[in-house]
């Protein structure tokens, strides 16, 4: 397809993908504006009817400025890849991160086959990200609001869409973005809501858990938990309840305050201590994908969970499989399961999936036998 001035953009009803819209027909483009449908929550029928609320708002924005609209269903394929991934991931003592799961396996994917389908060149959304061009690669980098910053979502998604990615709030601040809403005579926008941050997620995961995974939490029943010498210190409802580094919630005194430390599934325990307990140096990396290997020989940033800040961290290749980060000052609360995002001057050269202890060790292991081997 030759380059064009023809874009998608991914509409999701709210007042970010709204702007977008706006602003890219401002500029010139040729905006087709579409929804994807991937979850269906009561919350999102208090219009009533069997159309999703946020599906109605990005169809009245379109036919308001006269532009082409469209819906994806992605339910069937959004329950298998993220839902189920989610539940999973809890089942078996690890914590996941769904959005960047969604990025990766559906959200892209259907929209860059959907805009080729449309003839659209460019792709856009309302991330808070923007793209730069460096040594012949394109990158997502972080956004100018570093509250509302959403590159840390992104690593996982295949790098060669980013030289047709348009973001255009990656350089303004969530505020701005009202402020010019309410400037251009949108003030339902102004007054929207945030959206939450996980889309099929009420309030807590746990409740979720308990509505979709009845069977399994009943056969996982309450377990144990322990200090760090594996003696029993009281009861608790069920691992998959827990997250590294939980605090709150606990329902246990000990008359100091306790952290999460480790998770078993295998025996449903969860190890609790204190605060210096939950301090590591290192961690393993599992599942990455990179730009470039080369850009890996220096120290890098590594973020460990959204909103966190970067950590500086020297990351070594055990092999195709896995990378040992050693950190420069110690880091808190590292989960297995979430994310780990590799970044140089804010932009994003990779990420992976924060493995366990046991996968520390075999990684390490790994790399003394190629010491050894020489």
């Amino acid at each position: 397809m030759e380059k064009n001035r023809r874009v998608l953009v991914g509409m999701s009803g709210g007042i970010d993908s709204s702007i977008v819209c706006l602003l890219l027909m401002n500029q010139g483009y040729d905006v087709v504006g579409v929804t994807i449908r991937m979850w269906d929550s009561p919350r999102h029928f208090k219009e009533g009817g069997d159309v999703p609320d946020y599906i109605l708002s990005a169809r009245r924005l379109a036919e308001r400025l006269g532009i082409p609209h469209y819906v994806l269903d992605a339910r069937e394929s959004f329950k298998k890849e993220v839902v189920d991934y989610f539940t999973f991931e809890y089942l078996n003592g690890r914590t996941p991160n769904p959005c960047v799961r969604c990025n990766c396996m559906i959200k892209w994917k259907m929209m860059a086959s959907f805009a080729e389908e449309m003839g659209c060149w460019y792709l856009a959304t309302g991330h808070y990200a923007k793209i730069v061009h460096q040594n012949g690669n394109y990158y997502v980098s972080k956004g100018e609001d570093e509250q509302k910053d959403q590159s840390y979502f992104l690593w996982d998604v295949e790098s060669s869409l980013w030289e047709r990615v348009l973001f255009p709030l990656g350089g303004m601040k969530k505020e701005e973005t009202r402020k010019l809403a309410k400037k251009m005579g949108y003030t339902d926008l102004y007054t929207q809501k945030e959206s939450m941050e996980i889309c099929f997620v009420e309030s807590d995961y746990r409740d979720f858990l308990r509505e979709n995974c009845t069977e399994q939490l009943a056969q996982i029943g309450q377990g144990d938990y322990v200090d760090r010498e594996g003696r029993k210190l009281g009861f608790h409802e069920g691992y998959p309840f827990y997250t590294i580094g939980q605090r709150k919630g606990l329902r246990i005194a000990l008359g100091t305050p306790a952290y999460v430390l480790k998770i078993n599934p295998l025996k449903n325990t969860v190890m609790i201590g204190e605060k210096s307990d939950i301090e590591v140096r290192e961690m393993v990396v599992e599942n990455f994908r990179i730009t470039d290997k080369r850009d890996f020989s220096q120290t890098l940033q590594v973020q460990i969970r959204y909103r966190s800040s970067g950590k500086s961290a020297k990351i070594t290749f055990v092999d195709d499989t896995l990378l040992l980060v050693e950190f420069e000052d110690v880091a808190t609360a590292v989960t297995p399961g979430q994310s780990a995002v590799f970044y140089k001057d804010g932009v994003v050269l990779g990420g992976g999936i924060i493995g366990s202890d046991k996968s520390l060790k075999v990684a390490k292991k790994r790399l003394k036998r190629q010491s050894e081997e020489g």
